[in-house]
């Protein structure tokens, strides 16, 4: 499923006539997400899901086509955790 889908479907199931309203919705969602998640914060979703930000460590690898020994940055990623319901209702 892609974005214009999804804002096809919002179109639909929330009765709104003009394909640029549910575009709005839709990309505020998102944008909103992305901004508090920005900050460090976590976005809860109740039967959906989690939304964090992991920081990981700076930590000591190895290049596997060399065997050299590298410096890996710390870095920051973004994280989902999915809600029971919404495993239950997956699987």
């Amino acid at each position: 499923m892609k974005k214009k889908d999804l804002i096809d479907i919002v179109m639909k199931e929330a009765g709104i006539e003009k394909k640029k309203q549910a575009e709005l919705i839709v990309t505020t969602i998102f944008d909103t997400i992305v901004k508090t998640m920005s900050r460090g914060e976590e976005v809860a979703i109740p039967g959906f899901g989690t939304f964090r930000v992991a920081k990981r460590a700076a930590r000591m690898g190895i290049n596997p086509k060399t065997g050299e020994k590298i410096q890996i940055k710390a870095s920051i990623k973004p994280k989902f955790r999915a809600s029971k319901a919404f495993k239950e209702a997956v699987l």
